[in-house]
């Protein structure tokens, strides 16, 4: 229960002995590859995104993408599964996640921008700009990641795992979950409370890291580390853009 992030979890960054030298665990280390996966990241949206649009533009049925966006969010979901349960393999599994997610992403926000034009360049402004936010209230003191805090996160994001698993069980027999996933009141109000969850989130993958750092952690959990922040962001950034179309629906 220390973080709601499966792959920083309290045992991510135990060993038994801290390592020396070059091969240990960095701040900065996991920054740039967290950076690293960001780009291909990118790289990987803006090619399915310019597949999509182009689609659109001609006059094509654009659904014929979503072998890649079901394709990406299913191999995402099983190269997360074996880099939690083998962290020495995040410096190669890290990579590929954020280049399948990516092809996710893309064609998803393409989606978005078609019916909703600018959504995702605002999506993007407020995850950064969140993460940025709760990196300064956590350097400077203004949020610090007690227990008390880091159960209540914990709680809440298993609460909303809880209710997303039933709904998605009830959408296979047509059934949805009411009010929640519509652009009422209750609807942007649950959404608006996902999104502070999920940035929340934020800061206790940041105590994580920062402590795996301090108790000299393997070099390689740098990767991992930086896997587990990137799952936050792109949550992050998936329930802004649902955020940000319930409003613009209204």
């Amino acid at each position: 229960m220390r973080t709601s992030n499966p792959a920083l979890s309290d045992k991510a960054f135990r060993v038994d002995q801290p390592v020396a030298g070059a091969k240990v665990m960095t701040i900065n280390g996991t920054v740039n590859k967290t950076g690293i996966l960001l780009c291909l990241l990118w790289v990987a949206a803006l090619f399915t995104w310019d597949k999509t649009m182009s689609l659109v533009q001609a006059g094509e049925n654009p659904a014929v993408l979503y072998p890649w966006m079901i394709g990406g969010a299913i191999g995402g979901f099983v190269i997360a599964l074996i880099t939690v349960f083998k962290k020495t393999a995040a410096p190669f599994t890290a990579p590929l996640y954020a280049i399948v997610e990516g092809l996710f992403l893309g064609v998803l926000s393409a989606f978005f921008e078609v019916q909703f034009p600018g959504i995702v360049f605002q999506a993007v402004l407020l995850t950064f700009g969140t993460l940025l936010a709760l990196l300064f209230a956590y350097k400077t003191g203004l949020i610090k990641a007690t227990e008390n805090f880091k159960l209540g996160v914990a709680a809440a994001t298993g609460g909303i795992f809880v209710v997303y698993m039933i709904s998605m069980v009830l959408g296979f027999f047509g059934v949805s979950i009411p009010l929640i996933h519509e652009s009422g009141v209750v609807g942007i109000g649950f959404s608006l409370f996902v999104v502070v969850i999920a940035a929340l989130n934020l800061v206790l993958d940041f105590d994580f890291i920062e402590n795996g750092a301090e108790q000299g952690a393997p070099k390689y959990l740098e990767w991992y580390a930086a896997f587990g922040l990137l799952v936050t962001l792109i949550w992050l950034y998936i329930e802004l853009l649902r955020l940000l179309s319930k409003l613009r629906s209204r």
